[in-house]
């Protein structure tokens, strides 16, 4: 018994000396530094003046909006697969995690035999039992387990930061169709009153020329000109309905509810009201999902570097087993097992080398991911921006373009009622005019589109405090924003 311990010391010993050699296994891996500036370099929108992110879709006081991103949040398919992505990552972490405990399993036997025959040859019936229980433990004397179990919980926080990611870009996607939606029909009522004024041009102009106070070339000009409005006008309204199909397969395929909210939201292109962008570039980009789970992916790497390199050393594990069997001609029997047993890899042809080497390189690709999805982030924020800063300058250009062109029509139309102007000088003002409108619309559009794509871009709102405090942890997809 005392030679026995001393072997159990022994191997005690040898472990830890290996635990001190190996302490340092990870440490020449760093996470990685990336450089962000302290500032947006880009203008503030409103002058920097804010409102909170949480409250970003209220901000537009559109019902109808807030109403469709509901439904999509409570009906996505994508968000349910999400979902389904974190419960399989936490099997697998549960699994992992497993590995840090004992095992123990177990068995249970009973057989009756005999041998028929005469005399000497029969055998009497006899009855055999027997329980068998195995128990084993590998000790984590390097961390490989630990490592394993670290990765598998990082991960299960990347998939929690990916249906948050999912949540957002849905979200902003539903806007971004709604808002083309309304700027749709707002150029499809200028495109439906620009018909309706030049058929009243048609019947004047063909009441002149029957009457031969104007030519039959302005007659087909007319008629050209309303024709190719008519033409604009219906693609328009394609592309309107289009655009309700979209909305209808990002809220679940309930088409008569989705137009039924379109019918009943504001006519007009919702805007929201104000909005923050003080934070700086380091503290917004903490709220985007994408980057938190790229940051994640780099510490879960780590971890499996770390497990990589504890495989390169001796494993140690304890073992033991008991087995009761019971005999009617035997009797009872009862042997048992137990001690430690220690493994050390001395040949594999290079395959752990192998494995450390891939771990690292894994590590690698994701510190570079990392850095890049930093850089594209602090690019989608700056562009955004620019672009909404853009927008705004030429919202006030456009308004008073349009309203000096149609007033130029307008002055244009009333020489040519008076025969003083030609109707190709009138068709000339009426596409300026036209043209005009239109495009105040699109920049309207686009101008609301660039907050929605900066409301994207800042993370949405999220914050890793929702995470950490438990707030997903069974059914993610009921949650609204």
């Amino acid at each position: 018994m005392k030679a026995a311990h001393r072997r159990i010391v022994g191997i005690g010993s040898i472990a830890a000396w290996l635990v001190v050699s190996g302490c340092t296994a990870v440490a020449d891996l760093r996470k990685p530094d990336v450089e962000i500036a302290n500032v947006w370099h880009a203008t503030f929108p409103h002058g920097g003046r804010t409102s909170d992110l949480v409250s970003w879709w209220s901000a537009f006081s559109d019902p109808s909006l807030t109403t469709l991103i509901a439904m999509a949040q409570s009906k996505s398919p994508g968000l349910e697969a999400a979902a389904a992505e974190i419960e399989s990552a936490r099997a697998t972490l549960a699994s992992a995690h497993s590995n840090l405990f004992p095992g123990l399993s177990g068995s249970a036997s009973l057989a009756r035999s005999g041998t028929g025959g005469n005399g000497a040859s029969e055998v009497a019936v006899s009855t055999l039992t027997s329980g068998n229980l195995d128990a084993s433990w590998e000790i984590d004397l390097f961390g490989k387990v630990r490592q394993k179990s670290e990765a598998a919980r990082l991960r299960v926080d990347e998939r929690i930061a990916d249906w948050h990611g999912a949540r957002v870009s849905l979200a902003a996607e539903v806007a971004d169709y709604y808002v083309q939606y309304r700027a749709c029909r707002q150029l499809e009522r200028t495109y439906t009153a620009e018909v309706a004024s030049q058929r009243e041009t048609i019947r004047a102009t063909d009441t002149a020329a029957a009457s031969g106070f104007t030519s039959s070339s302005d007659l087909a000009l007319a008629r050209a000109g309303a024709a190719s409005s008519a033409s604009i006008l219906t693609a328009q309204r394609a592309e309107c309905e289009l655009l309700i199909k979209s909305l209808t397969r990002l809220t679940g395929g309930d088409e008569p509810c989705v137009r039924n909210l379109l019918v009943k939201g504001r006519s007009d292109i919702p805007t929201p009201k104000t909005f923050s962008v003080a934070a700086v570039p380091a503290d917004a980009l903490r709220q985007r999902p994408d980057i938190n789970t790229l940051e994640l992916e780099v510490a879960a790497s780590l971890a499996e570097v770390g497990a990589a390199k504890a495989d390169l050393y001796p494993s140690l594990s304890l073992g033991g087993s008991v087995t009761i069997g019971s005999s009617s001609l035997t009797g009872t029997s009862a042997p048992w097992s137990f001690g430690p047993a220690l493994s050390i890899p001395l040949f594999n042809g290079g395959a752990r080398r192998a494995a450390v080497a891939s771990a690292v390189a894994a590590y690698d690709l994701a510190v570079a991911a990392y850095k890049s999805g930093v850089l594209d982030a602090v690019a989608e924020v700056e562009t955004a921006l620019v672009r909404i800063n853009s927008t705004r300058r030429r919202i006030g250009h456009a308004t008073v373009a349009a309203h000096n062109y149609r007033a130029y029509f307008n002055a244009v139309d009333s020489n040519w009622k008076a025969g003083g102007a030609s109707l190709l000088d009138r068709e000339t003002a009426r596409r300026s005019a036209q043209s005009a409108e239109l495009s105040l619309v699109e920049i309207r559009r686009d101008s609301v589109r660039y907050w929605i794509a900066l409301y994207k871009a800042l993370g949405g709102g999220w914050n890793t405090s929702a995470a950490a405090s438990g707030t997903l942890q069974k059914k993610p997809k009921g949650d609204q924003l």
